[in-house]
């Protein structure tokens, strides 16, 4: 019986910052993962988070000056697992969801790959 360790799933990345959001995406392509929806705006966001077929999505804390809390709420709805991204530390994120997994900006690809196992790890069945 062996368990494979490659990675793999569907993402959804939100993220205003193009550059950035590319940078992700194809971070997550090198880790075995692929991109299921993105979004650089929350209202597409909101849209997308209760539509979009993905096993995780990794959020910006911050889109366009506007807190991705609606998001969020809407992907906790549906119980899909997230992360969020932030540059402004633990305190950046929406008071609600401290629970969650963050990442600070700027992270390396491992340490991006070692927050999706774990938090994919924790909604598997």
């Amino acid at each position: 019986m062996t368990e494979s360790n490659q990675p793999g799933g569907a993402v959804f990345l939100v993220e205003d910052e193009v550059m950035i959001r590319m940078m992700v995406a194809d971070m997550l392509e090198e880790l075995g993962y692929r991109i299921a929806a993105e979004a650089g705006e929350i209202n597409e966001a909101i849209r997308l988070a209760g539509s979009a077929e993905f096993d995780v999505a990794i959020l910006d804390v911050n889109v366009n000056g506007k807190v991705i809390s609606p998001v969020a709420e809407a992907l906790a709805a549906r119980n899909k697992p997230f992360i969020f991204v932030t540059g402004y530390g633990a305190q950046g994120l929406p008071e609600e969801f401290r629970d969650r997994p963050a990442l600070q900006k700027p992270f390396q690809m491992e340490t991006l790959a070692q927050m999706l196992v774990t938090t994919l790890k924790g909604v598997a069945v």
